[in-house]
């Protein structure tokens, strides 16, 4: 009688490396979507106090709200974003977009990275999904039945190791930190990211302003707006070793008085900024979020885009559930149909990036910038392209 060798169980069918929003997202929504939480496992190497007292911000755009909704993890606490105005620093042109006009309750949101994972991490406990933490992925082993991912405990130091069906690299660390992709370019400029609050905000709008050494983003929060001013590398080390009142002074002169006077401003922290970009997957192992691309902060879509990543994820790993043991179709499919919302989004964050950071103070690119917000708020049509890739990202 002839032999068979029987098919391996995995520990699970699901391993996500990274419990971070876009990590956890995807594993509750391939829970809401029919696989079964014993089959799900997360590994982070923070612990769940660390990942809540997190204070970095983060803005949501309607679509992330949508599916961290489906998720089961809205609301959170965050500050409406209802009207975007976005403009040239010293020069004619602008566009205003407002929530309104597109029939939504807000075109986005603003909040603190902590506040976005609490009610995340209650729905994962509630689901009985397992999040391994904290615990660091050193490697992956994959055959042609299993990927094997070996553990390591950051404290103790002891090793262990699972074995999935499918691996999800979640887990994409900053730009500085990465080794280099398909796509990747340095923009040679610093992200400055601190609080500051005025004395004439203007409720529910954020402002995306171009200067000539980069985009400087104000969005509201709470008592005032979270600041992302990116520069290049000699005034950002002036900036760093400015005093609160220089500080606000330039900040002052690079974005003008539309909010009134600069009153207060918090600790400043910075990091260098770049692309990396790579859509990568094997026949077991896939990556999403900063793991497969990290962004220039203009138009702020790296996590929005992380989300849509995990959307459609999650929806072939859970058309292909009766099949994960050989999930390289699904894996496939995904790549296939992330490949447009992927290349615009990218495309556009690096063409605005590079305008700024490579280009001449003054130069026709970037006067041409200037010139192309007059016409998007002019023409309705493509202030609502605008809008609509803003919000929900390329949609087929």
């Amino acid at each position: 009688m002839k032999s068979t060798t029987p098919a391996i169980i995995n520990d699970v069918d699901i391993a996500i490396c990274g419990a971070g929003p876009a990590g956890q997202a995807l594993a509750l929504l391939l829970h809401k979507q029919g696989i079964a939480a014993d089959r799900i496992a997360l590994f982070d190497g923070k612990t769940s106090a660390e990942a809540e007292q997190d204070a970095r911000t983060i803005a949501l755009s309607a679509g992330s709200q949508q599916i961290l909704a489906m998720a089961g993890s809205w609301p959170v606490k965050a500050t409406q974003i209802n009207e975007i105005h976005v403009s040239r620093r010293g020069h004619f042109g602008r566009s205003l977009i407002k929530a309104n006009d597109y029939a939504v309750p807000a075109l986005g949101y603003v909040a603190r990275y902590g506040d976005i994972i609490a009610p995340m991490q209650t729905e994962i406990a509630r689901t009985g999904i397992r999040i391994f933490r904290p615990l660091l992925v050193r490697g992956l082993d994959e055959a042609d039945d299993h990927v094997r991912l070996n553990l390591q405990h950051p404290v103790t130091g002891e090793n262990s190791s699972m074995s999935a069906n499918v691996v999800v690299q979640a887990e994409g660390g900053t730009f500085s930190d990465q080794s280099a992709r398909t796509h990747r370019h340095d923009y040679q400029q610093i992200a400055i990211i601190a609080h500051v609050t005025s004395d004439q905000p203007v409720l529910h709008r954020a402002f995306e302003r171009f200067t000539e050494q980069g985009p400087l983003a104000l969005l509201p929060q709470e008592d005032g707006y979270a600041l992302v001013w990116c520069v290049r590398p000699a005034v950002a080390e002036q900036l760093s070793a400015a005093d609160d009142l220089h500080f606000k002074q330039a900040l002052q002169q690079a974005f003008g008085n539309r909010i009134g006077q600069l009153q207060q401003v918090s600790e400043r922290v910075s990091y260098p900024l770049g692309l990396n970009a790579q859509a990568h997957a094997t026949a077991r192992t896939v990556s999403i979020g900063n793991a497969a691309q990290t962004l220039h902060p203009v138009a702020g879509q790296g996590l929005n885009l992380g989300l849509r990543d995990t959307f459609v994820l999650a929806r072939c790993l859970s058309r292909h559930a009766h099949q994960l043991d050989h999930p390289a179709a699904a894996l496939e499919q995904f790549i296939r149909q992330r490949q447009a919302d992927r290349n615009i989004t990218i495309r556009l964050t690096d063409t605005l990036a590079r305008i700024f950071a490579s280009t001449p103070d003054g130069s026709l690119t970037q006067s041409l910038l200037g010139l192309g917000l007059s016409v998007v708020d002019m023409f309705k049509p493509a202030r609502d392209v605008l809008a609509e890739q803003m919000m929900y990202g390329w949609r087929e």
